[in-house]
């Protein structure tokens, strides 16, 4: 005998650890938007899967905005993508040019102020 043991049990029995990002299959960060959303001080109380589901929209909008982009670049014959090709992605497109603008305050108080 060698002196060693064999403990077959302790490599099987391990679990990897997982972040919670690659839990949910998300390539952005959830602990960061976890620790961002509390340090803010947006809410008293959070749920666990409130930065799960605020990560995948992030990701969700940033890959919808990225994809328009990369159209307008290759429509343009160039090979990286600018902020100017972001700008005119976002103007192009009537949900981002909404969500994006400045106004849209006035929007959501207007509609509260007719039902009223």
């Amino acid at each position: 005998m060698s002196g060693k043991r064999r403990c077959s049990y302790s490599r099987k029995n391990k679990k990897q650890i997982l972040s919670r990002s690659s839990r949910a299959e998300l390539q952005f960060p959830v602990s960061r938007v976890d620790r961002l959303l509390r340090e803010g001080h947006n809410a008293y109380r959070l749920c666990s899967s409130t930065p799960v589901f605020l990560a995948g929209v992030l990701e969700y909008l940033t890959s919808n905005i990225l994809e328009l982009a990369g159209k307008e670049a290759h429509k343009s014959h160039r090979m990286r993508i600018t902020p100017e090709h972001v700008e005119r992605a976002v103007d192009g497109n009537q949900h981002l040019s909404y969500l994006f603008d400045e106004d849209n305050t006035n929007h959501t108080e207007m509609l509260q102020a007719r039902k009223n």
